[in-house]
């Protein structure tokens, strides 16, 4: 349910390519997912993580952990400790490859 609303705060305000990496299988990490997803500017990176504070907020009475990012608005890092959230401007999504770093922990380890 808690990841489900994140999905809907990234849809909500147009949040694109949205990727989820499953880490419930792997031991020793104290998150479950990784979130990733991308806006075209940095008001929209910046507006999906608003969105998804609101949300999560309002349902849950919960607010994040930490947040990293808010100043320059190109990746802005959330976590809810089990979900860890990544929201990116497109060239720094492709420039960090987050999903490529990870996809290779998780399967050629």
């Amino acid at each position: 349910m808690f990841l489900k609303k994140i999905i809907k705060g990234i849809q909500e305000v147009k949040g694109e390519n949205i990727s989820i990496l499953n880490f419930k299988k792997k031991e020793n990490l104290i998150y479950d997912y990784f979130v990733i997803c991308d806006g075209k500017s940095r008001n929209q990176v910046y507006a999906i993580f608003q969105s998804i504070e609101k949300i999560i907020k309002n349902e849950f009475k919960q607010m994040p952990r930490h947040i990293e990012g808010l100043k320059n608005k190109n990746w802005i890092l959330v976590d809810y400790i089990n979900i860890v959230i990544h929201i990116f401007q497109k060239e720094f999504r492709s420039y960090y490859n987050i999903e490529g770093i990870w996809n290779d922990i998780l399967y050629n380890v």
